[in-house]
């Protein structure tokens, strides 16, 4: 009986083992199973480099697809950064202007009636062109005293020559040559002086009218004129402006205007988000009396066709002297995505959202500390519309 049971209870323990055993092998297996099938079924490492973020394929969650035809229907306005540093940027109020020689204001010469108007506002013209006629009292006198002085001239002239026969002939004594001379001489620099008047008054060949000429070409920007108007020597008719020499006046801070030097670089906002670029010619070495603003005069080297005399704009003047790192983009170009700031970076097909950091904020500007690169070209105007449509891509992915 005591055999038996000590048989019994070998056999229950090789039984045991047998179970411990196969349970063991049964989670090798499972263990070798599994880290192959891991093996077979991971992709490649995710790619976390900034290069690789900016060129996502089509179709990921953070991008979008758009063609060149629907960013323009978008009016989306796209722009290359660069490394400026916030505390770098000047932003003033500036007024666009002709440049000096660039704009003409132009009067009638003598007092008289507009008799004729040639141009209209807004019309082009050429430099030497005749824009309209003032018939003027004085204009046939100034006429009238330019045929007495080259009578005179001709007869003074007719006299010099008869005494000088006489002189040669021993007939005249040498005082009535002098004499003729001398009347010659006078009778010569009144008919100049009629003359000078005459082109200084811009009297027409009849001597009935005076002519309004423009000195240069370009477009009349403003027209006063009335026919039949009764008009003074400083009545302003028209102005005349060439729209490709124009020059941009910023207003800054003594302080500001400390920092910048001729050649640093601008750029010029218009309120439809148009940009131009400029750079500084000159600052002025005061500041004026009423504003306190000195006056920064900027070029432009970019976007002729763009601007208009008397345009208002906002100028950001680079202020190289005081360079720090960092990239600044609009304030409209960061868009907040799932709890990120985000850019939405350009690429071949469309736009990708790129998450950045964000450091500085001021007069509507971002200082972007990491996340862009210079070079990358952004959305930096109308940017909600490509986070609508990410929003609009994960709605319908919902249903």
């Amino acid at each position: 009986m005591k055999h038996d049971l000590n048989r019994s209870s070998r056999t229950a323990g090789g039984s045991r083992k047998r179970l411990y055993g196969g349970v063991a092998a049964a989670v090798v297996l499972a263990a070798v199973g599994g880290f192959g099938l891991a093996k077979l079924t991971s992709g490649p490492p995710a790619a976390t480099s900034e290069a690789e973020e900016g060129e996502k394929p089509a179709g990921a969650p953070d991008a979008v697809e758009m063609d060149a035809q629907r960013i323009a229907a978008s009016r989306l306005v796209v722009q290359p950064v660069s490394s400026t540093g916030l505390a770098s940027e000047i932003v003033a109020q500036a007024t666009v202007e002709a440049a000096p020689g660039a704009q003409a204001v132009l009067t009638a010469r003598a007092a008289g009636s507009v008799s004729r108007i040639n141009k209209r506002l807004g019309d082009p013209v050429r430099a030497g062109e005749v824009l309209a006629l003032v018939e003027s009292r004085e204009a046939s006198q100034i006429a009238a005293a330019r045929s007495v002085a080259a009578a005179k001239a001709d007869l003074a002239a007719k006299a010099l020559a008869r005494e000088r026969r006489l002189y040669d002939q021993r007939v005249s004594a040498r005082q009535d040559l002098e004499a003729a001379q001398a009347e010659y001489a006078a009778a010569q620099a009144e008919a100049r002086s009629a003359t000078a008047a005459v082109g200084a008054a811009d009297v027409s060949r009849d001597g009935r009218y005076v002519m309004v000429t423009s000195p240069i070409s370009g477009r009349i920007t403003s027209a006063p004129a009335s026919l039949g108007a009764f008009v003074q020597p400083e009545t302003e008719l028209f102005r005349v402006a060439d729209p490709s020499r124009l020059q941009i006046e910023a207003a800054v801070t003594a302080a500001d205007a400390r920092r910048i030097r001729p050649g640093d670089p601008a750029v010029l906002e218009l309120n439809d988000g148009v940009t131009a670029n400029a750079v500084v010619r000159s600052v002025t070495p005061g500041v004026d009396e009423t504003t306190r603003a000195a006056t920064v005069v900027l070029t432009l080297t970019g976007g002729e066709g763009v601007l208009q005399p008397g345009q208002a704009v906002r100028a950001r003047i680079t202020a190289r002297q005081s360079l720090s790192q960092g990239i600044v983009v609009p304030e409209d170009a960061v868009q907040t995505w799932e709890g990120q700031d985000v850019v939405f970076v350009r690429t071949k097909t469309g736009f990708v959202a790129r998450p950045v950091l964000v450091g500085a904020r001021a007069a509507g500007r971002v200082e972007v500390t990491s996340g862009l690169r210079p070079g990358e070209s952004i959305v930096v105007k109308n940017a909600f519309l490509l986070k609508a449509e990410l929003a609009k891509g994960e709605a319908e992915e919902d249903e």
